[in-house]
């Protein structure tokens, strides 16, 4: 999960970003589980704890911009302003 969400907590995304992001994911547990169906996904997702892609892109870029905002540089401050 880390690589496949590398630098989205500090660069904005959208929706097909988001999609194409959640198919990797998709992809990725079929290669593992197999062809299964929907629900067994979900049930997969649930029981080892794999949030949406959406769910944790919101989780990083609050994280980051808490640490951000919690930094002393200048160069912060004077981008935390842009926002």
């Amino acid at each position: 999960m880390p690589i496949l969400l590398y630098g989205t907590d500090a660069c904005p995304t959208n929706a097909t970003v988001e999609n194409s992001l959640e198919f990797a994911l998709n992809r990725a547990l079929f290669k593992i589980f197999g062809a299964l169906s929907k629900d067994t996904y979900r049930d997969i997702c649930k029981y080892f704890g794999i949030y949406s892609i959406e769910e944790q892109i919101t989780v990083r870029q609050r994280k980051f911009m808490v640490r951000y905002h919690a930094s002393d540089g200048d160069v912060c401050r004077a981008i935390s302003k842009l926002r």
